[in-house]
């Protein structure tokens, strides 16, 4: 398993990255449909950046687990795992 950078669209709100609304991967962009799942990680201790990590379902019906790094202001995707379709 490992991580690619993406470019991911999130709708405009109070809170940062709250909504995922798309997100291209490999020249196709995809439309998400449906958060499944969202978890969080790390920022509790020094060397340890918070992680956002959204599970998505697209218009296609594919499924992608999305990482969002605080500490970069970056987004990744999960390759290999098992939300990778």
């Amino acid at each position: 398993m490992h991580y690619e950078r993406i470019q991911v669209k999130c709708s405009s709100s109070a809170l940062v990255n709250e909504r995922t609304v798309s997100f291209s991967h490999k020249g196709r962009q995809h439309r998400v449909v449906e958060i499944v799942d969202r978890w969080y990680e790390g920022g509790c201790s020094p060397g340890r950046p918070a992680m956002y990590y959204v599970k998505v379902r697209t218009a296609n019906g594919e499924e992608f687990i999305l990482r969002y790094n605080t500490l970069f202001d970056a987004w990744a995707i999960l390759i290999g795992g098992q939300g990778d379709s």
